[in-house]
């Protein structure tokens, strides 16, 4: 457009650098059809701005022609190049995706008195397998859950997020109290950082967490991640912890001791879990991403439905780009539970008497 205006519309301002250039702007944003196809245009266009001028031809300049030409053939195989480099970055960002799908355990729909739902969305510039994790078990002593982000991404943070998994279910089936829980898992993450043979220290947000039997109330131990949400009648509530505490596999730098916090569940709510590829998400401005607005206001009783809803609104805020991969873990006091558990209870009181 810029060659069109400057050529027919003024004098003495050579147009042919643009021409030259525009199959080469065209590669890297249109299709091949559209890159040949500004090429040509470019000649056609360079045909009328000799015409206008002199009543010459543009195929009387045969050097412009032929560069013209040439540029627009390159741009041609630079498309091809470029298209089939996305093509595989896609492919390659999709197997790592399914490795880390495959490496986490799906949890089922409910458990106890929760209705749960995960979700996992991969990084668009990054192909390899990140370090994000969810777990959830029923056991004797509650239900419990953890999501964490263990830092870097490759074969080393896969290793490192086995280690944990591992460590997790153990401890959670096994271990009566949720600060021996987090020891345990803590002293799992110095064990692979000895054992690494890299050399290199690893170290993982992590939120560990207990629901009651009856999904009244939750134990919280935050250890540097993002602050769960609470989102309840309308509002979406963080529950940032009082007392700030390192992260895991740095316990030995200074944690005297694990804070547990407690905070009710009333039915129908639902816990939001997530790691900092949520939180560290900007749109074009350089804006972060804020959950909680978009949250506080009235939604399903469903886990599935507001991670959806989250993640929706999430694209909407980068364009559908994620810089960093985002584990999201969801779970929802379920009100026919509470229906149940009254039940039950009049049925024993009525057998009783």
């Amino acid at each position: 457009m810029a060659a069109i205006v400057l050529g027919l519309f003024t004098r003495g301002v050579n147009t042919f650098p643009l021409l030259a250039a525009a199959p080469m702007l065209a590669a890297p944003v249109l299709s091949l059809q559209g890159t040949i196809a500004t090429g040509v245009v470019g000649i056609v266009i360079g045909e009328l701005e000799v015409a206008a001028r002199s009543g010459g031809a543009f195929l009387t300049h045969p050097v412009q022609l032929v560069t013209v030409v040439a540029l627009t053939a390159l741009a041609a195989v630079l498309n091809r190049l470029m298209a089939r480099y996305r093509q595989q970055l896609k492919d390659t960002r999709e197997v790592a995706e399914a490795v880390q799908l495959a490496v986490l355990p799906t949890p089922p729909d409910r458990i106890g008195p929760l209705a749960v739902a995960v979700r996992y969305e991969a990084a668009m510039r990054e192909a390899a397998i990140g370090g994000d994790l969810y777990a959830i078990h029923a056991t004797p002593h509650g239900v419990r859950l953890m999501i964490a982000d263990v830092r870097g991404k490759g074969m080393g943070a896969v290793r490192t997020v086995n280690g944990l998994l591992g460590s997790f279910h153990e401890a959670a089936t096994r271990v009566p109290d949720l600060p021996d829980v987090v020891g345990r898992l803590e002293e799992r993450m110095q064990e692979l950082n000895a054992e690494s043979a890299e050399g290199a220290e690893s170290f993982a947000t992590a939120a560990v967490i207990e629901i009651t039997g009856d999904g009244s109330v939750l134990y919280l131990s935050n250890l540097g991640h993002c602050a769960p949400l609470l989102v309840h009648q309308g509002r979406a509530r963080p529950l940032d912890p009082a007392d700030p505490t390192l992260p895991l596999g740095l316990g030995d730098l200074g944690r005297i001791r694990v804070p547990v916090e407690q905070h009710p569940l009333p039915p129908g709510a639902t816990l939001v879990l997530f790691t900092d590829g949520v939180l560290e998400a900007r749109d074009r401005h350089g804006v972060f991403y804020d959950p909680v607005p978009h949250l506080s206001r009235p939604l399903p009783s469903d886990p599935a439905a507001i991670l959806d809803t989250l993640l929706a609104d999430l694209a909407r805020h980068t364009g559908g780009r994620l810089d960093d991969d985002a584990a999201l873990l969801a779970v929802t006091h379920r009100r026919d539970a509470c229906d149940d558990a009254a039940a039950q209870s009049t049925n024993r009181t009525s057998e009783g008497g």
